[in-house]
């Protein structure tokens, strides 16, 4: 029973009471390998951000930081620059031997969210320990784009998992010399599966995307709805280069097209400081069958969320600029991402996210 929880057995934590909520489940929260958290109908914009700490609680660190509260029934601005903590709809009772991990999903990382899960006595984000038993909220920071939120949006997801499954690099070759994981180069393997940056011109010369300083705001309701022209510039290279501007954010692809079998999920690396200047996708969760030809996939590439840090910094096509790490899943999924259910990313390449239109 090692590794990743499939749907079927969230589904059993949910029926078990490990995974509670007040409010009705949504259709579609619950995917291969994780579930989606909705947001709570109030939200706290607060000082700075912080987590609860060793036997505090996040209600409590409320009482020192928060500025003011802002209602969400209806709608609520969420302005770029600010930090807000949102109680999330659902709250946990785990196992002993149950521990999760958070994570913002693809659409709101390609908005350029910083998106975190944080508990009742937490000292990492993102990171809950088995047997956690308590409620679980969301820090938001939009860094781009200010955003039109209400409750119940699903900006996060959760994933659970019994012990570490990890494969090791012996176990990720082995698995590359059975499935083909990657195409398009060879499979760079050390501490996991390496990806690099396709800065090859495509149609018209366009290789990424970087976010306008100054726009409008989006309603993360209104799907397919905004013109990309209002808030991203359009990147072109002739010389296979670009150099990232400090504090901007940019949507990139990998030059690899890679795919997760039905009995692994993958986790996309935090980004190493020594690579360089700049942070490498937000929204790390790639579910069992993404781009994998068992759910109507050909391989897919994944799309790179890049803000560059204090100096500008030169990114080579081809350049190594992070990495999935594979894991076993407990059981295999009853249903893979992209076959039947709403995955908006399956066989992608360059891709803004589901609000724009393409």
């Amino acid at each position: 029973m090692t590794g990743v929880l499939a749907s079927q057995q969230i589904e059993a934590l949910m029926q078990a009471g490990a995974v509670a909520s007040a409010t009705p489940w949504t259709d579609g929260q619950v995917q291969p390998a994780s579930l989606d958290l909705r947001l709570g109908d109030v939200a706290y914009r607060v000082r700075a951000s912080f987590l609860a700490g060793d036997g505090q609680s996040v209600a409590a660190r409320l009482d020192e930081f928060e500025m003011h509260r802002i209602a969400l029934d209806g709608g609520a601005v969420l302005e770029k620059g600010c930090v807000y903590v949102v109680p999330l709809m659902e709250r946990l009772a785990l196992p002993d031997a149950v521990q999760a991990i958070a994570n913002a999903k693809s659409s709101t990382g390609r908005l350029d969210l910083l998106t975190r899960v944080i508990t009742d006595g937490g000292t990492e984000f993102d990171r809950i320990a088995p047997g956690y038993a308590g409620p679980l909220y969301a820090e938001i920071c939009p860094r781009s784009f200010s955003v039109l939120v209400r409750p119940g949006m699903r900006l996060n997801q959760i994933r659970f998992r019994r012990g570490q499954a990890v494969l090791s690099d012996a176990d990720l070759r082995a698995l590359h010399a059975r499935e083909t994981l990657v195409g398009g180069g060879p499979a760079v393997i050390s501490e996991g599966l390496g990806f690099s940056v396709d800065l090859a011109p495509g149609p018209g010369g366009l290789v990424g995307y970087r976010a306008k300083p100054h726009t409008g705001v989006i309603d993360l309701d209104r799907i397919g709805q905004y013109d990309p022209a209002e808030f991203w510039d359009e990147l072109r290279t002739r010389n296979r280069r670009l150099i990232l501007d400090p504090g901007a954010f940019y949507i990139l692809v990998s030059r690899e097209a890679v795919h997760i079998p039905p009995g692994y999920a993958a986790e996309m690396a935090p980004y190493l400081a020594m690579v360089g200047e700049f942070r490498v996708h937000y929204a790390g969760f790639f579910d069992p069958g993404f781009g994998h030809a068992a759910a109507g996939g050909a391989g897919a590439r994944g799309v790179l969320e890049v803000r560059c840090h204090e100096a500008p910094f030169v990114l080579e096509h081809g350049q190594i600029v992070g990495r999935l790490v594979y894991e076993r899943m407990s059981e295999v999924p009853a249903q893979l991402y992209g076959a039947g259910i709403a995955s908006n990313y399956q066989g992608q390449g360059l891709k803004l996210s589901k609000h724009f239109r393409m």
